[in-house]
């Protein structure tokens, strides 16, 4: 059984083609950096969202959820650092206009203008990647307002709300999953650099003193969960920033990277933030953000573990990882060798033929009450409705024949293997809830 390469060409094609994801506005054209999910698209990040807070709970305290708001004030990201320091170096091609980040692997400044092919470089310059607006009618800087580039500050601004009404105990943590914005000067390859983009965060809050033993396990929790997942783990590495690296709050750093087709590329931030996010806020809203600690007697402001990713980025690797091309009964196939508890539709129930479809229906809605997400297909040959379902990743399909009419039972066929065995259809709930667990 050969298998063919996957690339990202293949990956946007089937994005599209099967309804995971289309570029947002798409009948005037679409918006560079920023996409619209379809059914199957929302399905699987509803997924992917479920399994991440499900895997941040832990044996060392608590978590609290937050959904903060979409824009903050100035003055909030001025605290945090943003208008000074979230900026990328940007050039243009004053030929043909075009706009790129210096950083960028394929930009040579030395070199002519990778689109036109003349050499005529503006000078490189600060680009702020956060968007403005404006709160209401007035103009001036107390109406200054941006999309937040990140949800962390949205935790850090409501900490002691948090603290305070759940009546936590250190340590605990701050989860939020919802969305970010940064105005990319290049966005590219497709889900992986956006615009507009969702993450899930988790912000730790602990005493110093065990602070490194924190960090090391959050790495070690964050690591398991892309095991749990069914990402291949020979395409993780982690990557600890060195220390001329690493951002002006961070103390350590490790990035979870996947090895992609153009590369390995990070797919989550753990950081340990020491107390400089929390003192900021302090300092310049002049709220006391620092907590007592009753062994000490002392007041003092904790300690911050954070683990970051992006459910589009992760959405966009777990495709990557899943896609395969192989040969079966003589044909090419396209697959999606997704984790049962990811794949956006659980299992399918495929009558034999149209004639007996009536009765494979109940099977059909039974397991539909209980896990929702079951497609029915009975059009077309029963070997191109496999092939259906093995593009977007359905674990199991149970064919209802017209022997099921006779002996109660159903075929199971599994997605990576092609393999088939009976079951009675009064097993089949529990069959499926098994695979799920």
């Amino acid at each position: 059984m050969s298998q063919t390469p996957v690339t990202l060409e293949k990956i946007v094609s089937l994005c599209k083609r099967k309804g995971f994801v289309f570029p947002a506005a798409d009948i005037y054209g679409g918006i560079n950096g920023i996409y619209d999910f379809g059914h199957l698209g929302y399905l699987m990040k509803e997924n992917i969202k479920n399994a991440w807070k499900k895997s941040i709970q832990n044996e060392l305290g608590d978590i609290y959820f937050l959904d903060g708001s979409l824009i903050g004030p100035q003055a909030m990201w001025i605290a945090s650092g943003h208008v000074e320091n979230f900026h990328d170096p940007m050039i243009d091609c004053m030929n043909c206009k075009k706009r790129f980040r210096t950083d960028d692997d394929q930009i040579d400044v030395n070199k002519p203008c990778p689109s036109c092919g003349i050499k005529s470089w503006t000078d490189i310059r600060d680009f702020n990647l956060m968007f403005q607006t404006q709160l209401g009618a007035l103009q001036d800087d107390s109406a200054k307002a941006y999309l937040r580039p990140e949800t962390a500050q949205t935790i850090f601004v409501q900490f002691k709300n948090v603290l305070t009404t759940n009546r936590a105990k250190i340590p605990f943590g701050i989860a939020q999953i919802g969305k970010s914005f940064r105005n990319e000067i290049t966005p590219k390859q497709f889900l992986f650099r956006m615009r507009e983009f969702e993450q899930m965060e988790l912000e730790w809050f602990c005493k110093d003193a065990t602070s490194m033993e924190t960090f090391e396990f959050w790495v070690q929790k964050r690591k398991a969960f892309y095991s749990s997942i069914g990402l291949d783990m020979s395409k993780i590495r982690m990557y600890q920033h060195p220390t001329e690296k690493l951002s002006h709050y961070s103390k350590c750093t490790i990035d979870v990277e996947y090895e992609f087709p153009f590369g390995f590329k990070e797919l989550e931030g753990i950081a340990h933030r020491g107390t400089f996010d929390l003192t900021q806020h302090t300092k310049h809203s002049g709220k006391d953000l620092a907590i007592f600690d009753q062994e000490t007697g002392l007041s003092e402001i904790p300690t911050v573990v954070e683990t970051s990713v992006g459910v589009d980025r992760l959405f966009l690797t777990l495709l990557f990882d899943a896609y395969t091309e192989d040969e079966m009964d003589g044909e090419t196939r396209v697959l999606l060798k997704l984790h049962p508890t990811i794949a956006p539709i659980k299992a399918a129930v495929l009558p034999l033929t149209k004639k007996i479809s009536e009765n494979a229906e109940p099977l059909y809605k039974t397991l539909k009450k209980q896990f929702t997400n079951i497609d029915f297909d009975d059009s077309g040959s029963i070997g191109k409705r496999y092939r259906r379902q093995d593009e977007i990743g359905t674990p199991i399909c149970f064919t209802f024949d017209f022997q099921s009419l006779e002996d109660n039972m159903v075929t199971v066929r599994h997605r990576d293997s092609g393999k088939q065995e009976r079951i009675a259809i009064s097993n089949a709930a529990q069959y499926l809830e098994n695979l799920l667990v």
